[in-house]
């Protein structure tokens, strides 16, 4: 189980550096947090399992997001 996770959160850093899209980066980045929430979990250390979910899956999540909508993407001055 532990090297299921270990390989599906290696896959999901790389995934989240080489899309393009950051909004699709970003939401691969809190798929990785919750991933590392399960991995902490299944190594016994649920007080950082529920911090890292609290944290990096909801707080962090957010901010990016946000931080995205903010920005302006390449495509919308092609369209204006």
């Amino acid at each position: 189980m532990v090297n299921v996770l270990l390989i599906l959160m290696l896959v999901l850093a790389v995934l989240a550096l080489v899309v393009p899209d950051l909004l699709v980066s970003v939401i691969l980045l809190s798929v990785f947090s919750l991933v590392s929430c399960l991995f902490f979990f299944v190594l016994g250390a649920p007080d950082v399992a529920l911090t890292e979910a609290a944290v990096g899956t909801g707080i962090g999540t957010v901010v990016f997001i946000w931080t995205v909508h903010k920005t302006r993407r390449r495509g919308d001055e092609a369209r204006r």
